[in-house]
């Protein structure tokens, strides 16, 4: 039988640098029924992922802002456990942009289903979902690797960049992955087949590393955090060198301007391409990255690594760890267990 009653974690302010606990409310709220062509998820797994924080702003960006009193949402795997729609069936699982609460209603469009017999129902939405997918646009259609190129990595051991680096590693390139513990640079190279690894913290000078780790210089730069890091790699960029911009960490709970070098000499001189996007960029063409990382995933190629908090009440904190690097791969709460 279901509850009556659920938790809902809603944006109550808009943080200004760090988010803080005092940004979230858990708010008790009524379980919703659904409608025709509408079905009742159980959340099972809930995704928190760096971009939302820029969400939490009600700057113009390329995603509407969270609003605030009112649920924040992400990246949820759930099941059906009520259905008024024929194309789904209590017991399916699903996957779909939903709130960040108990139980959602979901219309039709909403949500798709997910099959648990092909892989864990978590890794679609890690390896086999939007993180995956992520890497595998960015690094095949923007940066495009070549066998004997040199491919650096920043964030390398989070959720995109750990699959970043062995995809290009399945292309044939060098990889360099930088990251920030040794923990995470024997992850690397130990198990995901980097072919060096670089703690940016510990570490007096990155550029010098950078350039010591990439004697052949830099033909592809995947950026995930900017800051030094990124001017350390823009500084040692090959003749024609690709950098898909896919995040900037670094920045994104500065309360300042973000100050640099300018990047538009380095371009030239390199006659490089560095564009930035998003993953909805590619929409139709999602059949085709969803394919091939399932393809490469079963034949062994790639791993995945998923850093799991137990509780809807520790939601806040694994978001907030996302800024410390406290994960390793995709950082999930897992909310519930499934029925069966």
């Amino acid at each position: 039988m279901l509850p009556e009653k659920q938790q809902q974690i809603q944006l109550v302010s808009r943080p200004e640098g760090m988010p803080v606990k005092e940004d979230f409310l858990y708010k008790e709220i009524d379980v919703p029924q659904p409608s025709n062509g509408e079905v009742l998820v159980k959340t099972i797994y809930l995704s928190v992922d760096p971009y939302m924080r820029g969400r939490m702003s009600d700057a113009k960006s390329y995603v509407e802002p969270f609003k605030l009193n009112e649920a924040l949402a992400g990246g949820v795997v759930g099941e059906i456990v009520e259905s008024k729609s024929a194309h789904f069936q209590k017991g399916d699982f699903v996957v779909g942009m939903l709130p960040w609460q108990e139980y959602s209603v979901a219309k039709e469009k909403e949500v798709r289903t997910i099959d648990p017999d092909v892989a864990p129902i978590s890794t679609y939405l890690s390896i086999l979902g939007m993180t995956g997918l992520t890497a595998y646009f960015g690094l095949m259609d923007i940066g495009q690797p070549k066998e004997g190129e040199t491919v650096v990595v920043s964030g390398a051991a989070g959720a995109v960049g750990s699959v970043v680096g062995q995809i290009a590693k399945i292309q044939g390139a060098r990889v360099v992955g930088i990251a920030g513990s040794d923990e995470k640079v024997s992850y690397l190279t130990d198990t995901l087949g980097f072919d060096e690894g670089i703690n940016y913290k510990t570490t007096d000078n990155i550029y010098k590393t950078l350039k010591e780790a990439c004697p052949d210089g830099i033909d592809v730069y995947f950026e995930n955090v900017g800051g030094e890091i990124g001017d350390a790699a823009l500084s040692l960029l090959n003749k024609h060198a690709r950098i898909p911009v896919c995040g900037a960490i670094s920045s994104y709970n500065k309360t300042d301007r973000d100050l640099g070098p300018r990047v538009q000499s380095r371009l030239i001189k390199s006659s490089a391409l560095m564009k930035g996007f998003v993953v909805n960029d590619y929409n139709d063409r999602f059949k085709e990255g969803a394919t091939k990382l399932g393809e490469w995933l079963s034949q062994g190629k790639l791993q995945y690594e998923e850093t799991i908090t137990e509780g809807l009440d520790n939601v806040t904190d694994a978001f907030l760890g996302l800024f410390q690097g406290k994960n390793i791969g995709k950082q999930l709460v897992k909310i519930a267990e499934p029925s069966k």
